[in-house]
This record gives structure tokens, C-alpha cells and sequence, in this order.
């Protein structure tokens, strides 16, 4: 058997951490390669795989290696509260970039211009997972894989596509960029095919950003208000997308 301290520690630096259960959770659940993953308390992560994920409860049962509370904190960044952790197969680039750029689409691609804040990526990618979008893209400095930015995800980049990339290199279809001088979203149907592009949470859209889109779009909001959080901009735009003719999606589960 192989020792998964060792294995650990020869992977991590080229794996995805996934950091708690529910990130380990969901990345089984959409088909990530999970070599090894630990926990500090086998039993109360079997219990709670079996309260809340039977689907994948047999799964963990043979993944899951316990280890000490001190070794399992010296493993990540910054120990989980289900005291859970693994690594996984980072999924390969050009896919995911086949993914982007297959056209039809059946589902838009979201599109976060030079992104600065980690938790707000990662709850975006959880956002679009959950609403079935073709893909996540940053482009800027921001690595979309950073471990914060999976642990905001609560490892549903697994479920999506999610690749940096530069400005002129967007996956194809018409550009909606989200900026308050654009036309009231609530008349608008957002085509599947769509690239839904959101500038940085400080600078908003670039110059050059905005001279290749094909449609500014503008969210409802009361006058004095200046902004809204990145993730929330992204949902309400989703939103707005499967209610007026997007992909019908399953249930969702937690």
C-alpha cells in the first residue's frame, strides 16, 4: 500500500488542493483523479459523507487516510473545519480549452477581466457550475487554480471549464460586458452562446475590453449605489439567462 504522507508530499506541488470535504465531495462527483486525500477524523468524515453524500460515501471509505491533527495541519495553508483534505489531477489544458471554444454552446461562458480578489473567483466558478455555464475564463495575473481561489469554489471547477487566458484570446460568440452606461439587462434574452465578461472589482471593464464588445449590458440598481460584489453581478446575470430561455438544469444538490 502506498504510504499517502509520501505520495503527498511528492504530488502537492503539481496537484489541486482540495481543501475540506465539500470540496473533496465535488470534485468525486464530477469525475476528478484523486490520488490521495487525508483527514484528521476517518469516522466523523464517513458520517458526515453519509449524511450528506451517500453517492460517494464508498468512494471516500477507500480514499480517505487518517492521519494525526498536527500532520493534517501541516498539510494545508489553512486547516478546514471537517478537518478534511486531498489532491487531485488538475485537468488538462488544451481540454479545457476545447471545451471553451466548441461552438454550438449550449451554455455562455463567463468571462472575468483581470480579477483581483481570490474568494470572489472562487465563488463565481461555484456560481457558474452551478448554473451549468460552458466555463469560467480570468484573464490578468490572478491564477484561477490558486488553492483559495478552489477552496471558495468548493471544488466545482471540476464541474465547469476553468482556464486563464489573455484578453485576445476569448473563446468565440458574441461579448456581453456587464457596465452600468449598457442597456437594462430585463430587456434583453442572453443568447447560449454567449461571452458574459466582468470587469475587476475596482477599474471595472479595460479600454480595450470594452472596445471589442458587441453589447454593454447594465443590472438594476438604485441610484447612489455604486457597485456590486463581482459574484453577485455574476449571479443575477446567470439568473437572468435561465430564466429567459437558458439550458434547463437538474436539481441541485448540496
Amino acid at each position: 500500500m502506498t504510504d499517502p504522507l509520501r505520495l503527498w508530499r511528492r504530488i502537492a506541488g503539481s496537484s489541486v488542493l482540495l481543501d475540506g470535504f465539500h470540496a473533496l465531495k465535488h470534485a468525486l462527483r464530477f469525475g476528478a483523479e484523486v490520488p490521495v486525500a487525508v483527514t484528521a477524523d476517518r469516522r466523523a468524515a464517513l458520517d458526515l459523507a453519509g449524511e450528506l453524500a451517500p453517492d460517494v460515501r464508498d468512494r471516500l471509505d477507500a480514499l480517505l487516510a487518517e492521519v494525526p491533527q498536527e500532520t493534517y495541519a501541516a498539510l494545508v495553508p489553512r486547516p478546514h473545519p471537517t478537518a478534511v483534505a486531498a489532491l487531485a489531477v488538475r485537468p488538462d489544458r488544451e481540454d479545457q480549452l476545447r471545451t471553451l471554444a466548441r461552438t454550438p454552446r449550449s451554455a455562455p461562458v463567463v468571462v472575468l477581466a483581470q480579477p483581483r480578489n481570490l474568494g470572489n473567483a472562487g465563488a463565481v466558478i461555484r456560481l457558474a457550475a452551478g448554473f451549468g455555464a460552458t466555463g469560467v475564463v480570468t484573464t490578468g495575473t490572478l491564477d484561477p487554480w490558486h488553492p483559495t481561489v478552489v477552496r471558495g469554489g468548493a471544488g466545482l471547477h471540476f464541474a465547469t471549464a476553468v482556464e486563464r487566458l489573455d484578453a485576445d484570446g476569448l473563446p468565440p460568440g458574441p461579448l456581453f460586458a456587464l457596465d452600468p452606461e449598457g442597456e437594462d439587462i430585463r430587456g434583453l434574452e442572453l443568447p447560449d452562446d454567449a461571452v458574459l465578461a466582468f470587469g475587476s472589482e475596482r477599474s471595472g471593464l479595460s479600454d480595450a475590453l470594452r472596445a471589442r464588445t458587441d453589447h454593454l449590458v447594465a443590472l438594476p440598481m438604485r441610484p447612489q449605489v455604486s457597485s456590486y460584489n463581482l459574484a453577485t453581478s455574476v449571479a443575477m446575470t446567470l439568473y437572468h439567462w435561465s430564466a429567459t430561455g437558458g439550458a434547463p438544469h437538474a436539481p441541485v444538490r448540496d
